[in-house]
C-alpha cells in the first residue's frame, strides 16, 4: 500500500483520522492482564473435577438415592466462591490498570495530544522520549540522536541508532534521545503481532504451588477411573446389588477428588490481588504473588528505592580551566542544548537558568554510555557524566581522582564535566579537559531505614545494583541501614565476562553497573539457589527485571519498565514492598497449611479403595456420609484459615511440608477403618453401625489435623474448632437419619466410640511425629 505523506509538525487532521477508523486502520488495545468474565466462569466450572463430580452425580441419580447427591453442594459452593472472588480480583486489577495505562504523544492538527495505544491510527505521527515503549511499527521522521533497544524482539542488547527514514518496530523501546515517527502498521499488521509467540520473551513463571497441584491432578486423573472401575466390579461380584455397588464406588471416587484445593488456591491468590490493589499495588500476574513470597534476595537500584529520586545540585566545583562566569554559561548551554529528560538533567535545569543555544550535534545520555555531550557552533564540545566512562585512554590526574573519591565517600553523586575545542566523538573524549565537578545529592526516603530493617528481620537479603559510583551508593546504603553495605565493587572494572558468581558471593553493593551486567548479577544469584526479586524504574533495568523471579517497577519510572514487571507500585513508594511481601507470604503459607486437609481425604480414599477391592466387605462410606466430613473438617475451615495473617518465611518445599500432616492423617483414618472392620466381625456389627463409627473417627482425625495446622491456637481458632466440632456432633444426635448414621445415644455405641475416640489424639500425634516428621519429611516429593 502506498504510504501517505504526513508533515511531521502537523500530523493527521480529524477528517483523516476518522477515515482511517472507518477503514479499520486503528490500533488494537493491549492484551488485558485479566481473563474475561466469561472465561473466568468457564475455567472455574468446566474443570476435570467438576465433570467427574457431575458424572458421579448422574450415576448416583440412577439409584434414586437423592440424599446421596449432597456431596455436590460443597463442589457447587466452592465453584461459586471461586468465580466470585476471581471476578472481584479482575475488577480490582482492571481498575488499577487504567491508572498505569500508557499515553502516547501524538501530533494531530499541528498539536501534541495524549492518546491511549488503541486510539493510534495508521499514518499518525508519534513523538517519543527516552523510556517510552514503541507500540506500533513506523518510519522515523525526525531523530534527536535516538537509540532504540530491540532486545525484546531480537535478543540483541546493542543500542541501535535511528536516523531519518529508518524503521522502528513495535515491542522495542527508546533508551536515549527523542524521535518522531510515522505509523506504518497497526494492530495485527504490526511486527509484534505477527510474531506474537516470540515478540516479547515472557518471564519464566515458576510456581511450585500451582505446579504441585497440577501434578496431583495429573496423577489422580490416571488413578480415579481405573480404581473406581475395579472397586465397582468387586462390589458387584460380592453382593450382586447394583445400587449398593454404585453408591460405594461413588463414595470412593468422591473422596479421591480434592476439588476445593484448586479453587482455594485461586481464591487465595485473587484475594491477595484485591488486598494489594488497596495498597496501590498493581499485580500483573497472580502467580507472581507466590514468586515474591519465596524471594530471599532483593536487588534494587539506589534511586527511587533507598532515595526519593529528588536530585538537587549542591555545588559546582570549578577546576579553573574557565572562570566562573564562562563556566556557568558553558554548562547552561550544554544542559539546555542536550535537553535530556532524566532526573539528573532535570536537576541541572533547575540549577541553571535557560539560555539560547546553537549547536552542531548532541549525544544524549544512555545507560550503556553513562555520559552525554554537545558540540556548540563555535567548535567547543562539552560532555558530562560518570568520570570512569568519559575518558578511554586519557587518565585523570591523581589528585582529581582522589578528590572525586573523597566526595563520593561523603555521599555525593559526582558528575565530571569535560570541555575543549574539538569535534564531539561518540567513541572518545580524550581530546577534552576536565573543567568542573557537579556535586549532586539525593534525599533518603523517610521510612527507608525501617523498611530495610523489617526486610532483614524477614531474612530477605538486600543487594544494591546501581549505575552510580560505588562509594556514593555504599555511603547511602549504610545510611539506610543495609547490612554489609561497605562491601562495594566498581563494575566498570569488571566487564561483561567477569566472574559474577564470585562477585555475588563477596559484595553487597554494585556500582557503575551496565544493563547487561545487572542481568548477569541476577543470573548469578539464581545459580546460587536464591529466589531473586528486582526493583527498577528505568530502561536500564529492563533486562534485569525480565530475568528476575519477580520484577517490581515504580509507576514514576519508564513505561517500558512497567510493562515487563510483575508488580507496579502505583505510588512509587518502596515502603509498599512490606505489604507486597507479606501478602505473598500470607497466601502461600495459608494455602500450604490447609492443602494437607484436602490431601488427607484424597490419600485415605485411594488407600481404602484399593484395600476394599480385595476385602470381602463393602466400602465403608456412602456419598452422603462424606458431606459432613468434607464440609466441616476441610471445606469451611480451609477457606477461613486461608484468609488469616501468616507472614512467616515460606518454607522450601510445598509437597514435603504438606505431606508431614496429610500422610499421617490419612494413615490414621486407614488405621481406624481397619480396626472398625475387625470389631465388626468380632461383634457382628451392622453396616450402618460400622459406617457411623467410621465417619465419627474420620471426623475426629480431621479435627486433630485441623488443630495441628492451626497451631498455635488462639481464641479465634479455638472458637472455630469448637463451633465446627459442635456442628459435627449435632449431625450424629439430631440429623443422623439424613446421613444414614446410627444415633450415638445408646450404651452399645458408647462402648465402642468412647475408647476409639479417646485414642485418636495419641494415634494421630504418634503418626505425625514419628512418620510425618521423621519419615515423610525425608522423602523427595519432587
Amino acid at each position: 500500500m502506498k504510504e501517505t505523506k504526513v508533515a511531521p509538525a502537523v500530523g493527521l487532521t480529524d477528517a483523516q483520522v476518522q477515515a482511517r477508523i472507518n477503514n479499520h486502520q486503528q490500533n488494537t488495545p493491549p492484551k488485558p492482564l485479566t481473563r474475561s468474565i466469561q472465561r473466568i466462569i468457564s475455567d472455574n466450572t468446566l474443570t476435570l473435577f467438576n465433570f467427574v463430580n457431575l458424572g458421579i452425580g448422574l450415576i448416583v441419580l440412577y439409584t434414586r438415592s437423592y440424599l446421596d447427591l449432597l456431596f455436590l453442594m460443597p463442589a457447587f459452593f466452592n465453584t461459586v466462591i471461586g468465580v466470585f472472588q476471581e471476578i472481584r480480583a479482575k475488577h480490582a486489577i482492571d481498575s488499577m490498570s487504567l491508572l498505569t495505562a500508557a499515553n502516547y504523544q501524538v501530533r494531530r492538527n499541528g498539536k501534541l495530544v495524549a492518546l491511549h495505544q488503541d486510539e493510534i491510527v495508521l499514518d499518525d505521527v508519534l513523538v517519543l522520549k527516552r523510556g517510552d515503549s514503541i507500540p506500533v511499527d513506523g518510519r522515523v521522521l525526525t531523530s534527536g540522536n535516538a537509540e532504540v533497544d530491540e532486545s525484546q524482539l531480537t535478543g540483541e542488547t546493542v543500542a541501535i541508532v535511528k536516523q531519518v527514514g529508518d524503521p522502528v518496530m513495535s515491542g522495542s523501546f527508546l533508551i536515549s534521545g527523542q524521535l518522531a515517527f510515522q505509523v506504518t502498521a497497526v494492530g495485527v499488521d504490526s511486527f509484534v503481532a505477527k510474531v506474537a509467540s516470540q515478540a516479547k520473551k515472557e518471564k519464566r513463571e515458576s510456581s511450585e504451588l500451582l505446579n504441585t497441584i497440577n501434578r496431583i491432578i495429573k496423577v489422580l486423573t490416571f488413578v480415579i477411573i481405573p480404581v473406581g472401575i475395579l472397586l465397582f466390579i468387586s462390589s458387584e461380584l460380592k453382593r450382586g446389588n447394583l445400587d449398593r455397588a454404585i453408591l460405594s464406588t461413588a463414595a470412593a471416587m468422591i473422596g479421591m477428588i480434592p476439588e476445593g484445593l484448586v479453587l482455594l488456591t485461586s481464591v487465595a491468590l485473587a484475594v491477595g490481588a484485591i488486598n494489594l490493589s488497596r495498597k496501590k499495588v498493581l499485580v500483573r500476574s497472580l502467580s507472581a504473588i507466590e514468586s515474591l513470597a519465596r524471594v530471599d534476595t532483593l536487588c534494587l537500584d539506589k534511586t527511587g528505592t533507598i532515595t526519593t529520586g529528588n536530585l538537587s545540585i549542591q555545588k559546582v566545583v570549578n577546576l579553573k580551566v574557565y572562570n566562573d562566569t564562562d563556566l556557568k554559561a558553558l554548562l547552561a548551554q550544554a544542559v539546555y542544548g542536550i535537553d535530556d529528560d532524566n532526573q539528573t538533567a532535570t536537576a541541572l535545569k533547575r540549577y541553571y537558568d535557560k539560555v539560547p543555544v546553537t549547536f552542531k550535534t548532541t549525544i544524549p545520555f544512555s545507560s550503556q554510555r553513562k555520559w552525554s555531550g554537545i558540540e556548540l557552533t563555535n567548535g567547543t564540545s562539552v560532555v558530562m557524566g560518570a568520570p570512569e566512562f568519559i575518558y578511554q585512554a586519557h587518565p585523570l590526574p591523581e589528585a582529581l581522582t582522589k578528590q572525586m573519591a573523597d566526595l563520593a565517600k561523603q555521599g555525593y553523586r559526582v558528575l565530571l564535566v569535560a570541555a575543549g575545542v574539538a569535534p564531539l566523538d561518540a567513541q572518545t573524549n580524550d581530546a577534552l579537559d576536565p573543567v568542573a565537578l557537579v556535586l549532586i545529592t539525593d534525599e533518603l526516603r523517610d521510612n527507608a531505614t525501617d523498611t530495610f530493617s523489617y526486610l532483614r528481620a524477614q531474612q530477605v537479603s538486600i543487594k544494591v545494583i546501581s549505575g552510580d559510583n560505588p562509594l556514593t551508593v555504599a555511603n547511602v546504603a549504610q545510611q539506610a541501614g543495609i547490612e554489609n553495605a561497605q562491601a562495594a565493587v566498581d563494575m566498570s572494572t569488571v566487564g561483561e565476562d567477569g566472574d559474577f558468581d564470585a562477585l555475588v558471593a563477596q559484595y553487597t553493593v554494585f556500582g557503575r553497573v551496565s544493563p547487561m551486567q545487572k542481568k548477569h548479577l541476577i543470573e548469578a544469584y539464581q545459580r546460587a539457589g536464591h529466589t531473586v526479586g528486582m526493583t527498577g524504574d528505568g530502561v536500564n533495568d529492563i533486562l534485569a527485571l525480565r530475568q528476575s523471579d519477580c520484577g517490581i517497577a515504580m509507576a514514576s519510572g519508564s513505561e517500558s519498565a512497567q510493562s515487563i514487571a510483575d508488580f507496579v507500585l502505583l505510588n512509587s513508594d518502596f515502603d509498599a514492598m512490606i505489604y507486597v511481601l507479606n501478602e505473598g507470604r500470607r497466601v502461600i503459607n495459608n494455602v500450604e497449611r490447609v492443602a494437607s486437609l484436602y490431601l488427607i481425604k484424597t490419600i485415605y480414599s485411594v488407600i481404602l479403595s484399593v484395600l476394599f477391592i480385595f476385602m470381602s466387605t463393602d466400602y465403608p462410606f456412602r456419598p452422603r456420609q462424606l458431606t459432613p466430613i468434607s464440609a466441616l473438617t476441610v471445606g469451611l475451615p480451609s477457606f477461613i484459615l486461608a484468609l488469616e495473617p501468616n507472614y512467616q518465611r515460606v518454607k522450601a518445599r510445598f509437597m514435603r511440608n504438606v505431606m508431614e500432616t496429610a500422610a499421617p492423617g490419612a494413615l490414621s483414618v486407614v488405621f481406624y477403618v481397619v480396626v472398625i472392620q475387625i470389631l465388626s466381625r468380632l461383634f457382628n456389627l451392622g453396616y450402618n453401625t460400622t459406617a457411623t463409627l467410621t465417619v465419627l473417627m474420620t471426623g475426629i482425625v480431621g479435627f486433630c489435623a485441623l488443630a495441628a495446622i492451626s497451631w498455635p491456637l488462639d481464641r479465634g481458632k479455638i472458637t472455630l474448632l469448637a463451633v465446627l466440632a459442635a456442628a459435627f456432633l449435632t449431625i450424629f444426635f439430631f440429623f443422623n437419619h439424613i446421613f444414614m448414621l446410627v444415633s450415638l445415644l445408646s450404651w452399645k455405641m458408647l462402648l465402642f466410640y468412647l475408647p476409639l475416640g479417646a485414642s485418636v489424639v495419641p494415634v494421630f500425634v504418634f503418626m505425625r511425629e514419628v512418620l510425618g516428621k521423621r519419615v515423610f519429611s525425608r522423602i523427595n516429593w519432587r
